[in-house]
């Protein structure tokens, strides 16, 4: 279909298919036409979202799904700034994702029209890589930039998103010489002598904690591996952007979220070695408690950062300690759980009946409790909440559900986080994909409650109390997703529940379950 380019926008499209860039999740303006114009001359998917928080938290679940890169795009400043929060999700997830971000033409920006604004300036919070396109600025050499810059990992937390500013007058510009494809950037190696003094440091009063791309079935096979022989003890961080779980794979330990938790489990620990993560840190700061988790005499070492094949040093790191396969024993299927609805039925309800090979996109709220209940059943692919915003489980259901069609997906959303994205089922639907969503309806943000009573006081006082609450009006999630073309159920016990996740699984297409909290 891709053909000589007639614009620059043709070749900036051109280059990114050529790349391996296909899917581009999308709610343009009129800046962004020529763009279209470009992708129906190329054989580049591109999916509509009602709200740019759904696109860039789609692009997101692609990347973690697929393992390759989508592109977004964005009307302006004030339509990337709409994405933020799951831009921001998706840094801290590590996703290569490539923002499509149109401009004013360049005369045109002199003027301050109503929707100019410094795209720069909010381009930077969330892009390890930016640029706006000059006059003189060839679509397709910048685009081999940006995705250089994408498929360059960090050490630390910059991330892998990389943001392109195109002026509408440089994307309708008669188009010049095309650049080559940008060639694949390789994952960097750990060292031998890295991996030679990680052998001495796992022991009994270890622990071996993983991230990133040490979470795959691999990694999480020589982890258990070397733990097994050595003593040390393995863990994940608290919110894994993608990981294996079930399927015969070796049960791994989370950090848990609440500070006091975290340290009780690190208590002991005297040598922490990481591999793919970043050091243990609570996620907020409370009074008379330390930022840093460990304790403080503890031995921090990484044996591979986020830069890093984490899962090759954990294999090479196995075969060094000569440390055997863990073998797994499947646990036997327990009967689907009956009375009140609760985290924990649900959890174990999602667990017996989910098939192989599904995939669960979980937000903040009660859909936490599910981990463990799914490490002993079929294989699933576990994708968390990373960066903290909420309104993300449900665009990355939506992205991972295009990126593997043949798969089920299962969203599960706390009712707080999902009122902030649910545009998202809009696109399940038009798209028809195999995504399962699953509403905690317990009618408040209970998590602002604890963090509330965290605080030392007795009771949560009135104004406070009204902030949390969700009841004053009930949302009516069943009528909200059939009003967005998606069939909906509601369970109210756990009998209820199970019956609504046996037709929700048998169905083709999307549909949703509002879960009212009774236990």
């Amino acid at each position: 279909m891709n053909q000589s380019p007639k614009t620059e926008a043709d070749a900036l499209v051109q280059t990114l298919v050529k790349s391996g860039i296909d899917h581009c999740f999308a709610n343009p303006g009129t800046s962004e036409m020529s763009l279209l114009e470009a992708i129906d001359r190329s054989s580049m998917r591109a999916v509509l979202c009602l709200f740019e928080g759904v696109c860039t938290g789609a692009a997101d679940g692609f990347a973690r799904a697929s393992g390759r890169p989508a592109s977004t795009i964005l009307h302006l400043g004030p339509g990337m700034a709409n994405g933020i929060a799951n831009l921001h999700n998706a840094r801290k997830a590590g996703s290569p994702i490539l923002n499509l971000v149109g401009n004013h033409a360049i005369p045109h920006q002199l003027y301050d029209t109503p929707l100019s604004s410094d795209i720069e300036t909010l381009a930077k919070n969330f892009s390890c890589w930016y640029r706006s396109i000059k006059e003189t600025d060839s679509l397709s050499e910048c685009a081999n930039d940006a995705i250089r810059a994408m498929h360059t990992r960090s050490p630390g937390s910059t991330g892998q998103i990389a943001t392109l500013i195109i002026p509408t007058d440089r994307a309708w510009k008669e188009a010049g010489p095309m650049a080559p494809p940008e060639a694949a950037v390789p994952v960097k190696q750990v060292p031998e002598d890295r991996i030679q003094e990680a052998a001495g440091k796992a022991d009994s009063n270890g622990l071996l904690f993983l991230g990133g791309n040490a979470l795959t079935p691999e990694g999480l096979r020589a982890a258990a591996a070397i733990g097994r022989h050595t003593g040390c003890r393995v863990m994940t961080h608290t919110f894994p952007a993608a990981i294996p779980l079930g399927g015969g794979l070796p049960a791994i330990d989370r950090l848990p979220y609440f500070p006091e938790q975290a340290m009780k489990a690190l208590e002991g620990v005297s040598n922490l070695l990481i591999a793919g993560a970043e050091e243990p840190v609570s996620f907020f700061a409370y009074q008379n408690l330390p930022s840093l988790m460990t304790p403080p005499k503890t031995n921090i070492s990484w044996l591979a950062d986020r830069s890093e094949d984490a899962t090759l040093a954990l294999t090479a790191l196995a075969e060094r300690l000569q440390a055997r396969p863990v073998e797994v024993r499947s646990r036997q299927p327990a009967g689907l759980p009956q009375g009140d609805l609760s985290v924990h039925s649900i959890a174990a309800s999602v667990a017996a009946l989910a098939p192989d090979s599904s995939i669960v996109s979980v937000d903040s709220g009660g859909g936490q409790a599910s981990f463990d209940a799914l490490q002993g059943g079929g294989e699933i692919l576990w994708m968390n909440v990373t960066g903290g915003a909420i309104g993300q489980a449900g665009p990355v259901a939506t992205g991972a559900a295009i990126a593997r069609p043949d798969q089920r997906v299962i969203a599960l959303l706390g009712d707080g986080a999902a009122a902030y994205t649910l545009q998202f089922l809009w696109t399940q639907a038009r798209e028809e994909l195999n995504a399962t969503t699953i509403i905690y309806n317990n009618r408040r943000y209970s998590i602002l409650q604890s963090e509330y009573l965290r605080m030392g006081n007795p009771v949560v006082g009135e104004k406070s109390s009204s902030l949390f609450s969700l009841d004053k009006p009930a949302i009516g999630w069943v009528n909200l997703a059939k009003g967005f073309g998606v069939p909906a159920f509601q369970a109210n016990n756990a009998e209820e529940f199970n019956e609504a996740l046996q037709k929700s699984l048998a169905m083709k297409g999307p549909s949703l379950i509002d879960a009212v909290l009774t236990g």
